[in-house]
């Protein structure tokens, strides 16, 4: 297939592997392949950012609505298939793009099987879709979906799984989707223009037409349409999906084990723009109409949202000594695995978890400070995940309080070793607000050896938030500075996504003013980029990962204070 591409196309298909099978590569799944990258990325013209976006939403869709595993020679899949309900005809239309069919008046779901009939249905939809989509041809010139609702009843068209279909077509499945034609639908589905207005982009809705079945002739010619819709083409599903059918014993979708391994759309909260941002003097309007009261209640809503996830290995007999609190726990659905380095180990566990930044995943691993017990498996977790920065927001001892074990060698030239990590101090620099210190890491009596930062913001008070903004971002960007140089210094020995490895950030229990740093980064990221934020939507998405991000209604508010002063500074 790399013939078929032009030079700019197949380096946007080398950059979307890089970044993608880093990712995989973290999850200890598989690659992805050659052709699956260019089918992800022809349908969002070569748009590397927009490709990983669809790729994800794409396998959240899968996982959502359970369709981990498509075995189309397995009953109820294989009857649903050569039913005819859903077909991808046989032929093209004059401009090339592939003609999918599905015909509501065949659906049938029993009322006592309704969610069984429609699960079979979006499985069939996505096998059948997937395999049209394997052709080059398709995947250059699109797809034309005819949604045939003539002669239906109501309980043949089932709204909410007409609402899944057009969710489906939206913008979760790798297609350049050139026309949906609506044939003969019902006035109850037409007026108002709701199901339509509401589940598809303004973009898409343009590519949208309700048209009668003597209309239909208008885009398509009578040789590409099927007798059942008026023209030449002879009806013969049954024929039509035999061909995408697989020989005997089949062949595992490539996509199976990803979308098994990580099941559960927890995992992937990736922070991209949403609906509901805010333009900076949006934000200021807000904050200064609502005030602080009315950021402590929006935060206290957030609050009471239950995390979505279990705690299962947290709460383990073998693990719970490892917690800092035995309040703040790990989600088992994002928290950072060890390896065993010995068979006789008992746990993998380590209180951290991936979070996902702006339009990256896994951009931070947020942790708790490390306890004396647990300074092995902090310095495992780093060294395994590649780390190049570590951001403490806390000192080891405030207010009286032990907020986080002394992990690290202080003095210039001092070496501490930590299970099979030995770290030395190389340098410490002393600034405002923080110290950075650069640490050598070697394993193996020094065989294997990597410099990183070790980044301690000091101006957070023992309570509360820090008086001035002003302090905390000019520390983000030294963080974000360091990171990139760091990954520059790594050079072509660094395969991954181009902002480099995750950026490990703790404080004492990893929540709040980790979350809050977190926050911020992403919100001026987003800032930066597009000119819009959503701080509410951020903290969501960061507790789904994380639970409990963003510890107080203080913590709440000095994100949106933060933020409106760094724009004016």
């Amino acid at each position: 297939m790399t013939g078929t591409l032009t030079v700019e196309e197949e380096q946007a298909t080398y950059q979307f592997l890089r970044e993608m099978n880093s990712w995989t590569s973290c999850h200890s799944v598989s690659p992805l392949s050659w052709d699956i990258a260019v089918k992800f990325l022809m349908a969002r013209k070569f748009d590397v950012v927009r490709a990983i976006e669809l790729f994800h939403s794409y396998r959240e869709t899968r996982q959502r609505e359970g369709i981990v595993h498509l075995n189309p020679l397995q009953e109820p899949l294989l009857s649903e298939l050569l039913s005819g309900k859903f077909t991808v005809l046989s032929v093209r239309a004059p401009t090339g793009e592939s003609i999918a069919i599905f015909t509501a008046k065949l659906h049938h779901p029993a009322r006592k099987n309704s969610r069984q009939a429609q699960h079979t249905v979006l499985q069939a939809l996505f096998y059948l879709l997937d395999r049209a989509m394997e052709s080059i041809d398709t995947q250059r010139n699109g797809l034309v979906f005819i949604y045939d609702m003539g002669g239906s009843q109501y309980n043949n068209f089932e709204l909410e799984l007409s609402k899944k279909i057009l969710s489906l077509l939206r913008g979760a499945f790798p297609a350049r989707l050139k026309k949906v034609l609506i044939v003969s639908p019902p006035v109850w589905f037409r007026v108002p223009y709701s199901v339509i207005s509401l589940l598809l982009k303004e973009k898409l809705r343009e590519r949208v037409h309700m048209v009668s079945v003597s209309e239909l002739f208008q885009h398509l010619p009578a040789h590409c349409l099927p007798e059942s819709l008026g023209g030449l083409l002879p009806w013969d599903p049954c024929s039509w999906n035999c061909l995408l059918l697989p020989g005997k014993g089949g062949r595992p979708d490539p996509l199976d084990e990803l979308v098994l391994v990580l099941g559960g759309s927890i995992c992937q909260s990736v922070h991209r723009p949403g609906p509901g941002g805010m333009t900076l003097d949006q934000l200021k309007e807000f904050v200064d109409s609502v005030g602080r009261h009315g950021i402590y209640e929006e935060y206290e809503e957030i609050r009471k949202e239950h995390p979505e996830g279990t705690f299962n290995v947290s709460l383990t007999p073998v693990n719970r000594d490892r917690n800092r609190y035995g309040d703040v726990l790990c989600l088992d659905q994002t928290r950072v695995k060890l390896r065993r380095l010995n068979w006789h180990e008992r746990s993998d566990y380590i209180n951290a978890s991936f979070m996902d930044g702006y339009l990256q995943k896994n951009m931070y691993i947020g942790t708790q400070g490390p306890l004396e017990k647990t300074f092995p498996d902090f310095w495992q977790m780093v060294w395994e995940q590649n780390i190049l920065v570590i951001v403490m927001t806390t000192r080891v001892e405030e207010g009286g309080h032990r907020k986080c074990g002394q992990y690290w060698p202080l003095s210039h030239g001092s070496a501490e070793s930590y299970g099979a990590v030995t770290v030395t101090n190389k340098a410490t620099e002393n600034h405002q607000h923080y110290k950075q210190s650069t640490l050598e890491l070697s394993i193996r009596q020094g065989k294997e050896k990597r410099l990183i930062s070790h980044m301690q913001f000091l101006s957070w008070p023992d309570f509360g938030v820090p008086s001035s903004a002003n302090a905390l971002n000019c520390f983000r960007c030294a963080v974000k500075k360091e990171q990139q140089r760091l990954v520059q210094d790594l050079g072509s020995n660094w395969k991954g996504p181009l902002e480099g490895p995750p950026i490990v950030v703790h404080c004492s229990a990893g929540i709040g003013r980790t979350g809050t740093f977190c926050t911020l980064d992403i919100c001026m990221s987003q800032l930066d980029h597009m000119g819009t934020i959503n701080i509410r939507q951020t903290v969501q998405r960061m507790r789904r990962q994380r639970a409990f991000s963003i510890q107080t209604p203080e913590q709440y508010y000095f994100c949106h204070r933060a933020i409106i002063e760094h724009a004016a500074s």
